[in-house]
């Protein structure tokens, strides 16, 4: 059964009234079947007129994505569609990690804080971090009185303890090493300052940690700006700020290699061919760093990527590596002398500390905000609902068939329950499709797709479960002129969202 005349026809009317207007807008895909994958930034979504400017907290609410309570200020609980697109996020760099060379690793939440005064952390953070005790806490320190804990605010020490672990054995040959984690983090915000999820308690972050030799660190940064320059692109992110954040009054460390270190990065930023700010005195304790910006809706600049050049930590931790040549190792310098070549010893890294998106939570805020809440298909915690014509027991049975293909979790068996007995494959690529089983009519069914934000709406009648095809309800390019429905199979369409995903469309 094809849709409804009438229901066409109102669609096609000409836009001579507000209603009219508000019909042609798409209901059924962000992205049209046959056009590519747009390339470069998008502007944000502009707001109509007379309204304000997208706020992730709205979209959130309205999307299902996620709640607050106060039973935990600051940190969100994500709802099953806010952790789709949680997760999309996290899939994404675990591909990109592959390419990178980096390994992810997984570390505790909560450390003594005797390593936290060993990091430096206790002495110059302290203050935003939340300190644990409780039973089985109750461990004594060299001076008979009980240890205190801390739940980290970063992983860096963790890493240190990591690289320290295989230590002996790691030649100049074994570096860089590269390390990933997305174990959650807590940090003592000010009740005042939080705000939604650019301002929050709990969060994860795509943190690395790479330890290499010092001749690396020019060639790792370079690496690191273009691992986030091409991220950006892909989420068609505005062009980005880059901002040097120099030596504060808290720092630790030699000035020496505190200068050492910012010549790095400048070096680094000059060579990026970008433009930069220098912020005066805003490094971290332990090194200085270069801060990636995006500006929200409101024009409010947040922090997103970061890369950090710390000559401190690996010091305090003891870390090394063996080499040849072991003083000109430590200065950057390629030995080619015989003489100093023939002694070897150890030498300290270089900790690079980058993030790409920086905290996922807020990294999800900009994104919601930019496109307003209509995500790209491969990001959309919606990516398609069934609608079926009508509640038959033949149509419906149908609808229950194509959501397990296209979907891609496998066929239904009979009675609609889907096969138990055999394992998914892994990395079985699968979408997020709903079917309405609802008793509305098919009108109540589309507007209702239309605002839950589904980028596909998928109708069945009888004509498809004949012809064993589903109707794809798309717009006709960019112009917004006209609407057209596309006949295909089901299992041609779940091809068509494989290649969407691939190309982040």
């Amino acid at each position: 059964m094809r849709i409804p005349t009438r229901l066409l026809a109102s669609l096609r009317r000409p836009a001579t009234s507000p209603l009219t207007l508000r019909r042609l807008i798409p209901i059924q895909s962000r992205n049209c079947v046959s056009c590519e994958t747009p390339s470069g930034p998008r502007a944000p979504v502009a707001p109509k007129a007379g309204t304000l400017p997208p706020d992730h907290r709205t979209i959130s609410t309205a999307q299902s994505l996620l709640i607050t309570s106060p039973y935990s200020p600051g940190s969100p609980l994500f709802l099953p569609h806010g952790t789709r697109v949680y997760n999309k996020l996290i899939e994404f760099l675990r591909a990109q990690y592959a390419v990178h060379g980096f390994q992810e690793v997984l570390s505790p939440n909560i450390y003594k804080k005797s390593l936290w005064e060993t990091s430096g952390h206790w002495e110059n953070y302290k203050e935003d971090m939340f300190e644990v005790s409780g039973r089985g806490a109750g461990v004594k320190d060299e001076g008979g009185l009980e240890e205190e804990y801390g739940l980290k605010p970063m992983n860096c020490p963790g890493h240190c303890l990591m690289f320290k672990a295989t230590a002996g054995s790691r030649g100049l040959r074994d570096l860089p090493v590269r390390y990933a984690d997305f174990s959650p983090l807590h940090r003592n915000e000010n009740s005042g300052s939080l705000s939604g999820l650019t301002r929050v308690r709990r969060f994860h972050q795509d943190d690395g940690h790479i330890f290499c030799r010092p001749s690396q660190i020019a060639h790792e940064i370079k690496k690191t700006l273009q691992f986030i320059e091409t991220a950006y692109q892909v989420f068609h992110l505005p062009k980005p700020e880059l901002v040097l954040s120099t030596r504060p009054d808290n720092y630790i460390g030699e000035l020496s290699e505190w200068a050492q270190a910012e010549a790095a990065l400048t070096q680094a930023l000059n060579e990026s061919g970008q433009s930069w700010e220098l912020n005066e005195g805003d490094g971290a304790f332990y090194g200085p760093k270069i801060d990636i910006r995006i500006q929200d809706s409101d024009g409010k600049k947040h922090q997103t990527a970061t890369v950090q050049l710390d000559f401190q930590l690996p010091r305090r931790f003891g870390l090394e590596y063996l080499a040849p040549a072991p003083e000109s190792e430590q200065k950057g310098i390629i030995s080619e002398d015989p003489e100093e070549l023939a002694k070897s010893g150890q030498v300290t890294p270089v900790l690079i500390h980058r993030a790409v998106m920086g905290s996922l939570e807020r990294f999800m805020a900009i994104l919601m905000e930019h496109h307003n809440g209509k995500w790209p298909f491969w990001l959309s915690p919606r990516q398609a609902i069934v609608i079926p014509v009508s509640m038959t027991e033949q149509i419906a049975g149908y609808a229950q068939k194509v959501q397990d293909t296209i979907s891609g979790v496998g066929d239904s068996v009979e009675g609609g329950e889907r096969d138990l007995s055999q394992p998914q494959a892994l990395g079985k690529r699968t979408f997020h499709v709903d079917v309405d089983t609802s008793t509305n009519s098919l009108a109540k069914k589309i507007k209702n797709a239309k605002k839950a934000g589904y980028n596909h709406v998928i109708v069945v009648g009888e004509r498809n479960v004949a012809e064993n095809t589903v109707s794809v309800r798309v717009e006709a390019g960019e112009s917004k002129e006209a609407k057209k429905d596309l006949e295909m199979t089901p299992v041609e369409l779940y091809n068509h969202f494989v290649d969407l995903e691939s190309r982040y469309a």
